[in-house]
Formats: structure tokens, sequence, C-alpha cells
């Protein structure tokens, strides 16, 4: 038999079997090399992304309810529900709004817009919105340019280990029902939402005494005797009734965004007509920018009694996607 040396053809075989190899191997690696790149690169996308979604705050992080226990309850039976509750809180409404202007609890204001917001005091989305409009909510409810319409609920409860919600929504009701100044409950309500104080939800939750949130309602100007009173829970079957209506309340529903038909917390509601906060994303505005575009009120005149938003008591709010 002919030795390799011997061979020209089996030696060309072999060297272009070799060189198969090892560009077949040199373009693997570099395949792999490419692969690693395109996952880094996603990272690197994906962190920009949630980044971008981070600073949009209030319109990503919001509570979905999961209150709802029968789904064939119709809204007219939960709401009948509310109503049979014995002990309810007697400042809210039959809807579960607490009103109040710069005249007083249950005192609408005449031509001027009145504000609903749905708050859970555990909702993230909740805090961001609050630490975010708040300010501009309460000067304008001082200067008589807005009503406002509080909703406390509690659908967070399981997001904590010691009822939180249900506790710092029935105080916000107690206050309301037996200190006669508003901005004690807004204050109340502003201390609760601020960062060092709003706890995290879920396995990141850390227990808050009743104590600890006594102390951010006599911060706010409640009297210690209210205050040491606001834990005894006597709205608790009503704040239970309330959770399983609103949820139900077709007007308060998402009409854009990934939880279109569903209701989320935090929900604001300009003159009867749910807010679509997912258009602040849209056309990349600040919360109070959005809102004030949206009542047609410019930013110079918040707080300016006689200065009213250009929407009334009765139009919807002004889209910020068609300026109608």
């Amino acid at each position: 038999m002919a030795s390799n040396k011997n061979n020209p053809n089996r030696n060309t075989r072999a060297t272009r079997r070799a060189a198969e190899e090892a560009a077949a191997k040199a373009a693997a690696e570099q395949a792999a090399r490419e692969r690693k790149q395109q996952t880094i690169i996603g990272a690197v996308v994906v962190a920009i992304v949630v980044a971008l979604v981070a600073v949009i705050g209030v319109t990503i992080w919001r509570s979905v309810s999961q209150s709802i226990k029968d789904a064939n309850t119709t809204a007219e039976d939960a709401y009948a529900q509310v109503q049979a509750v014995k002990t309810k809180p007697t400042r809210a409404d039959d809807k579960g709004g607490v009103l109040m202007s710069k005249d007083g609890y249950g005192k609408k204001v005449d031509n001027v817009p009145t504000i609903g917001v749905y708050m859970d005091f555990m909702c993230p989305g909740c805090g961001n919105l609050n630490r975010s409009l708040d300010a501009t909510l309460i000067k304008m409810m001082n200067a008589g340019q807005i009503n406002l319409d509080l909703h406390f609920l509690s659908f967070m409860d399981g997001q904590s280990t010691d009822e939180y919600s249900s506790r710092a929504a029935g105080a916000a009701l107690y206050i309301a029902d037996h200190d006669d100044d508003p901005n004690h409950l807004l204050d109340f309500v502003t201390n609760l939402y601020k960062e060092d104080f709003q706890p995290a939800e879920g396995s990141d939750y850390k227990s808050v005494s009743d104590d600890k949130l006594k102390e951010q309602a006599v911060k706010a100007g409640v009297s210690e005797d209210v205050a040491s009173k606001a834990f005894g829970r006597e709205y608790q079957d009503w704040l239970n009734a309330i959770n399983d209506y609103v949820p139900r309340r077709t007007e308060l529903l998402n009409t854009s965004g990934s939880y279109k038909g569903a209701f989320t917390t935090p929900t604001v509601v300009i003159n009867g007509t749910r807010w679509d906060m997912n258009q602040l994303a849209t056309t990349k505005q600040t919360i109070p920018d959005g809102f004030l575009e949206s009542i047609g009120l410019d930013s110079a005149n918040v707080g300016v009694a006689g200065k009213l938003p250009s929407i009334g008591a009765d139009k919807e709010p002004i889209s910020l996607m068609t300026g109608e």
C-alpha cells in the first residue's frame, strides 16, 4: 500500500479536511462570540427600557385589583352590599368618596372641576402620583379652583403582614369623620406617601405599627385624641364592600394600555371621566403638566383664586393627544 507521503492526492484531501475543520471551528467560535455579544446588548437594551419605564412611573407602577370575589356579582349587587353595611363613614358618599373643597367637607365650589382620586396606601403608583401631584391639588383646592373627591381602598392587605392598607385607610376615614379641617386629612395622606415612610410591598414589607401611623396623623395637625382613636377598624366591613364594588364600575376601567378594561390604582377621575394617564408616556409629559393641560389651567395660575380651569364643572378632560 502506498504511503501518504507518496500519494499527493491523499495528502491534498487530508489538508483540505483539516482546513475545513479549522474553518468550521473558527465559525462556531465566532457565532458563539456573536451570541454572547447579542445577549449583552439585549440585557443593556432591557435595562434602558426598564429605566425609561421607571421614569414614566405612575403609568406603569399600579396595583391591579384582585378583590372581586364573585364574577357573577353585578355592580348593582355590589353597590347594594355597600349600602347594607351597618357602620359607614359619615363623610363618605354612597359611592365611597370623601368630597372636600375650600369650604370644607361635603361642599362643592361651583363652576370648577371635581377631581376624584382612587388610592391604596401600599400602592407604589399611588405614592408616585401623590408625591408628584398632591401639592398642586391641595393648592388648587384651597384656592377654590377644584373640588377633591378622595376614595380610600385597601386591596393590598395581602401585600403586608398586618393589613396595612386597611389600617391606613380606616384611619383616614376616621380622621375625615372626626376632624373638620380637610387639610389635616390631606396632610396625613401626604405623610403616609412620603418616600421615607410608605412601606414596600410583598416580601420587602416591614411592619408598621398603629403608633407610627398615629405619629403621621399628629404631624398633619390631627389632635392626639382623634389620632389615638383612629385605629379601631370600625369601617372594615364597609371597606371590604367598597373594595368589591369599585372595580365593577365600568366608568373607572382603563381605556388604553396593557390593563385596558381593568380597574387599577391609582385612578384619577376628572368631572366623572377617567383621566387616561397612559397619554403622559406618549406625550412625554410630567404628571403635573399633563394634569394641568387636561383641565385647562396654566401652571402660573395654580393656587391663584379666581383663575379657573377652562373645563369648568361639566366638561371632560382635554385629551393630551389631540388637545380637544
